[in-house]
C-alpha cells in the first residue's frame, strides 16, 4: 500500500519541522505533501530545503479545510493521511495504519494525545447516534482515508472554517462507511502554556457551523434541531453560571446570546441551501471537486 501524508500548516515553521521529523522517522517511504499558507514565517524556504517532502502546495486562504482538500488533490497514494502540523506520529503509527487499511478499513483514526507533565493524556473513541446513523467522530489532525473514500466523500466542506472533520464524520455515516478506531495509530501534541486568561469563543461562528452541518446532513427536522437546542441550553447555562461567579458581565452574556441566535439562523439558512445544492449522499456542495484554483503554486521535489 502506497501511503501519502498531507500536512496543512499556517505560520508554524518550527512545529511543522518537528512533525516532519517524526513522520520521516516513522514512515520514511510515505509521500509527504505539505500545504502551506498563507504563511509569513519562512515556512516555504524551510520545506523546500528538506529532502523528505515530495510536494509543497501553496494556498492563499486561511481555511484548514481548503488546505486539506488541496493536499488531498495533490496526493497520489492508495491511502491518504491528514496530520496536523503540531501532531507527532508515534512509534507504530505507520504499521497500525497499514495493517488496518490492508485489512479492509476505509477510514482509520486514532488517539490525539496531549503531552502533559509526567506523560500524555489518554483518549477513547467518540461516537453518537443521530437519526438512523451511528457516527464515529475523528480528529482532523489524525485520520487516514483510502483513495476511493476520498472520492466518495469529496473531501472536506470548505464552507466550514471549523468543524470540518465532524461534518465529514456525519457524511461518512450517511455513506455507510465505518470509521475504524486504531489505538496504535496515535499522535502526540504538546500543550502550550497559557496565561490563565479565559478562552474567547466565537459564538457566532461556532453555532453557524453547528447548525449548517446538522441541517445540511439531516434536513430541517427534529434530528438536527434537538442537538442545536441542547448545545444552546448547556452553553447558556455555563455562561450564566460564569456571570454569577464574576467571570463575566450580564451585558457580555446577552451579547453572546445574540451571537448564538445570529449564528443559528445563518447556519440553518446556509445548510438548507447546501442540502438543496447537493442531494447526493456525499452532501458536499463545497467539496474537493467544486474547484481547481486552491493552489497558487505547487513545488514537486
Amino acid at each position: 500500500m502506497e501511503l501519502s501524508v498531507v500536512v496543512p500548516t499556517l505560520n508554524g515553521r518550527d512545529r511543522l519541522a518537528a512533525t516532519l521529523d517524526a513522520l520521516t522517522a516513522e514512515a520514511p517511504e510515505a509521500e509527504v505533501v505539505v500545504v502551506n499558507g498563507p504563511s509569513a514565517d519562512g515556512t516555504t524556504g524551510m520545506v523546500r530545503d528538506r529532502d523528505d517532502v515530495a510536494t509543497l502546495v501553496e494556498v492563499s486562504e486561511r481555511n484548514v479545510n481548503v488546505a486539506r482538500n488541496a493536499g488531498l488533490a495533490a496526493a497520489t497514494g492508495e491511502a491518504v493521511a491528514v496530520v496536523g502540523d503540531d501532531h507527532h506520529v508515534v512509534d507504530g503509527w505507520a504499521s497500525a495504519v497499514r495493517s488496518a487499511v490492508d485489512g479492509g478499513a476505509r477510514v482509520v483514526t486514532g488517539p490525539c494525545r496531549r503531552e502533559v507533565r509526567g506523560g500524555a493524556t489518554s483518549e477513547s473513541p467518540e461516537r453518537t447516534d443521530l437519526g438512523d446513523r451511528e457516527v464515529t467522530y475523528f480528529h482532523g489532525d489524525n485520520v487516514v482515508f483510502d483513495a476511493a473514500t476520498v472520492d466518495r466523500l469529496d473531501g472536506f466542506d470548505e464552507y466550514l472554517q471549523t468543524g470540518g472533520a465532524r461534518d465529514a464524520a456525519h457524511r461518512l455515516a450517511g455513506l455507510g462507511v465505518t470509521v475504524t478506531w486504531e489505538p496504535a495509530a496515535a499522535t502526540v501534541t504538546r500543550v502550550e502554556a497559557v496565561d490563565g486568561g479565559r478562552e474567547q469563543r466565537d459564538w457566532r461562528w461556532r453555532y453557524r457551523a453547528l447548525a449548517y452541518r446538522l441541517v445540511k446532513n439531516y434536513g430541517f427536522r427534529p434530528t438536527a434541531l434537538w442537538p442545536l437546542l441542547r448545545h444552546a441550553v448547556v452553553d447558556a447555562g455555563e455562561a450564566g453560571a460564569g456571570v454569577l461567579r464574576g467571570e463575566g458581565s450580564p451585558t457580555e452574556w446577552f451579547g453572546n446570546g445574540r451571537d448564538v441566535l445570529v449564528g443559528l439562523s445563518t447556519g440553518i439558512s446556509h445548510g438548507l441551501v447546501a442540502r438543496a445544492k447537493d442531494r447526493s449522499s456525499a452532501r458536499n456542495p463545497n467539496g474537493l471537486s467544486g474547484r481547481r484554483d486552491r493552489a497558487v503554486a505547487v513545488h514537486r521535489e
